[in-house]
C-alpha cells in the first residue's frame, strides 16, 4: 500500500468512528421525570380531545396514570422517553389483574401491548 492509501483508510475509518459515537450518543434515554397530575392532565387532553375526567389515578412511581371517563378508561403508560395513551371500557380496568401492587391491563395493540401500573390498591375507592 501505498502513503495516500494509508491516508485515505486512515481518514475513512476516523469518519466511520465519529458517526458511530454520534449515533450512540443520541440513543441515550434522557431520563424522565415522574408524571404529575398536571402533566397526565394536559397529556390526556392532547390526546383525547373533549373527554372529561371523572377521576385520575397517577401510579405510585410516576410512570403512568389511569383517568376514567364515562364507560372508558384511559391509560397513560410509560414507552421509551414518552408515554402511550390509550382507551379501553372501564369494566376491563376494574378486572384487570392487580398483583403485588402492579396493575397489568391489557391494551390489545401492537404497539402498546400491555400496560404494567404501580398502585397502592385497585380499584381505589369511589372508582367503582
Amino acid at each position: 500500500m501505498d502513503k495516500a492509501m494509508l491516508i485515505q483508510l486512515a481518514g475513512s475509518f476516523a469518519a466511520v468512528a465519529v458517526l458511530v459515537a454520534v449515533a450512540a450518543w443520541a440513543k441515550i434515554a434522557k431520563p424522565m421525570s415522574p408524571l404529575s397530575d398536571a402533566r397526565a392532565r394536559a397529556l390526556l387532553a392532547d390526546e383525547f380531545p373533549g373527554k372529561t375526567l371523572d377521576g385520575l389515578w397517577i401510579a405510585t412511581d410516576g410512570r403512568g396514570a389511569l383517568a376514567r371517563s364515562g364507560a372508558s378508561a384511559l391509560v397513560l403508560c410509560e414507552v421509551g422517553d414518552g408515554y402511550a395513551a390509550r382507551h379501553i371500557p372501564w369494566a376491563q380496568a376494574l378486572s384487570a389483574s392487580f398483583r403485588d401492587g402492579v396493575l397489568r391491563l391489557d391494551l390489545a395493540d401492537v404497539a402498546a401491548p400491555r400496560a404494567r401500573l404501580a398502585f397502592d390498591a385497585w380499584p381505589p375507592a369511589g372508582a367503582r
